[in-house]
């Protein structure tokens, strides 16, 4: 890591103009998440592998800003190289940049992983010392990056109308409307999911994402397509073309930007189909629509910033709006991954019994001795790690219909390690299994008085996701305490794990978007104890309308449904603590779990759900 930050700062000493500062972000030239393995530079600069952050290299330090969920991992990652900052806690980083970096200072970025808004604000920021935003012309971080993993060619598939649930060409049309309301000529798209929702394709560019590495522009007479040519299969060709949508290679999308700012893009020999026509209209507009959250400062250079409509993509609401077909679809998938699920824990539970002693799912005895007397060989060879726990759940998963891959990677972590909020076991260095531990698993296919307040809520519509918040901290509050995340957020139908513009936050952007019928939404409270243990409830919830005996205002009410079925371990409630209400909602859902669940499982697995499920004594 020394020899990294040492041959990155030769090169920011040589840069014309020198630079004072690097920043390295963790984002791809898409803003993603979560990126491919050759895209991950700001793991490679600083070790720390946790998906959110952003490093800042200077002549003489390294900093890297991560979030709360992030703050143990990175301590144990960062090299003594690096200094943390605590995001909410510390100084944000153009706040720093501006105290700390001398006047005149020219801070280096790579244009294309920056946001407009991020650029802005930087520039914003930095008049105050004369300081200066300078964009390189090639990647610092790549010229260093000797072992960078080399690019691959993934097929692109066409996403079926039956799980899509509406055509590219509705879509289109719905979009068109939109930029002739906003007189925008066009508009462009860099955020995968919003191109791969579109176009209705999918890819695997990007690990636990099915998505592809590609830009959209659309203007009101045509539609490109920017990708790597060599991953479009015929099919893929024929369903873009009879959408009047143009393959373009993936480099090509820069000049095109520039094109599209002089109203000199056009199609070449796709006609377009079933949008009419509108150069008229296209004629008179002068504006380009850009996402400022997700559209890179490297297009946006190449527009007139006089003519640029900076708001926030109408795909976001748009995707986030889940259709009948896709709410179905959501519905049918976790009733499977609630199945692979009981069987897991039923497995888990034999194990943990037979290899450690332990004494069961249910019991609330101490465990026998069988570990510790190792009568037998199978005690001695077997043992049971995060690692191959996590696989043995993705077996269950993959028998299942319509299995896709997991939507990110398995928080599977024993005792103290569950405390580190989004950690991820690698097999050289994971825990073993311990039966006097808690064990918690968070995966893409689930504290619960909060998860209970925040399901069983009803709201007027217009109530956005920091208003709900509060329901589920308000228990851990009258203690003292409370968990540094998130408490919800929207899923993507066969795309991202996590999915805008809404969520249920005390962030302040929790207050941009209000929740809206046939959204999703996850509901996942935590607490940890840093060194001890971590606890997390999640379940998906679908926004649906509420039946309320009145309709004060005639706002109309919102209320959830809930979509992920798993038991909940009785022996971690105290019982004591729920009011009856709380005990009437957790019998109704296990009851409706054993429901749900049964016709799905071996007679085995079926007398353990019946026992996980036995109704409690209010």
């Amino acid at each position: 890591m020394g020899d990294t930050l040492s041959a990155l700062r030769a090169l920011m000493a040589s840069h014309s103009p020198p630079l004072d500062a690097l920043v390295v972000p963790s984002e791809d030239y898409h803003q993603s998440e979560y990126v491919s393995a050759r895209d991950k530079r700001r793991e490679f600069v600083s070790g720390f592998t946790g998906s959110a952050g952003l490093a800042l290299i200077t002549l003489d330090g390294a900093r890297l800003w991560t979030d709360g969920r992030y703050f143990l991992q990175a301590t144990q990652e960062l090299s003594d190289q690096w200094t943390l900052m605590r995001m909410g806690e510390d100084p944000a980083v153009d706040v720093w940049m501006v105290d700390n970096l001398p006047e005149d200072a020219a801070i280096g970025i790579d244009p294309w992983c920056i946001s407009i808004d991020a650029a802005r604000r930087w520039e914003r920021a930095f008049v105050k010392k004369g300081q200066k935003l300078v964009q390189t012309s090639t990647n610092l971080v790549d010229e260093v990056w000797k072992s960078r993993p080399p690019v691959e060619i993934n097929p692109v598939s066409v996403h079926p109308l039956e799980f899509a649930g509406r055509s590219v060409e509705d879509k289109l049309k719905d979009l068109r409307q939109k930029l002739i309301q906003e007189k925008a000529r066009g508009i462009i798209f860099t955020a995968l999911d919003e191109v791969a929702w579109l176009y209705n394709v999918r890819g695997s560019d990007v690990s636990y994402c099915p998505v592809v590495h590609a830009y959209a522009i659309v203007t009101l007479d045509s539609a490109f397509f920017y990708v790597d040519k060599r991953k479009v299969s015929s099919e893929v060709k024929l369903h873009l073309e009879d959408n009047g949508i143009e393959i373009r290679e993936y480099s090509a999308v820069s000049s095109d930007v520039s094109l599209l700012a002089s109203n000199q893009l056009k199609h070449g020999e796709i006609k377009t189909i079933g949008n009419g026509t509108h150069e008229a209209e296209e004629n008179d507009y002068e504006l380009v629509w850009a996402d400022p959250g997700t559209c890179c400062y490297a297009l946006y250079t190449k527009l007139n910033s006089e003519n640029v409509f900076l708001q926030q993509s109408p795909l976001a609401l748009a995707k986030a709006l889940k259709n009948p077909i896709e709410l179905e679809g959501l519905k049918k998938a976790h009733v499977r991954d609630g199945a692979a699920v009981v069987q897991y824990l039923v497995w888990l539970d034999e194990q943990m019994q037979e290899i450690y002693g332990a004494s069961g799912y249910f019991s609330e005895q101490e465990r026998s001795s069988k570990r510790n007397n190792l009568q037998t060989t199978k005690l001695k060879t077997t043992k049971l790690t995060e690692v191959t726990a996590s696989d043995k759940l993705e077996g269950f998963r993959a028998s299942k219909e319509h299995f896709r891959g997991s939507s990110f990677p398995t928080i599977s972590s024993v005792g103290p390690n569950a405390a580190i909020i989004h950690y991820s076991p690698h097999a050289e260095t994971c825990a073993e299994f311990d039966p006097d531990s808690i064990y918690l698993f968070d995966s893409g296919a689930q504290v619960l008085r909060g998860h209970i307040a925040l399901g069983n809520a009803r709201f007027p519509n217009g109530t956005n996701g920091q208003a709900l918040d509060i329901l589920a901290r308000v228990p851990l509050w009258k203690y003292g305490l409370d968990y540094r995340h998130g408490t919800g957020h929207g899923i993507g139908s066969y795309l991202n794990v996590h999915e805008g513009p809404h969520l249920i936050s005390f962030r302040p952007q929790a207050r941009n978007v209000p929740l809206q019928a046939s959204m999703t939404v996850t509901d996942e409270p935590g607490y940890y104890e840093d060194g001890s243990f971590g606890i997390r409830l999640e379940n998906v919830l679908i926004v649906k309308e509420a039946d309320t005996k009145f309709n004060f205002g005639d706002k109309g009410y919102l209320s959830f449904e809930h979509i992920t079925w798993a038991p909940y371990q009785r022996k971690l409630i105290d019982l004591s603590l729920l009011t009856p209400e709380e005990l009437d909602w957790l019998n109704s859902y296990h009851s409706q779990c054993k429901d749900i669940l049964t016709p799905y499982l071996d007679e085995s697995q079926k007398a353990w759900l019946e026992k996980a499920t036995e109704p409690i004594a209010v």
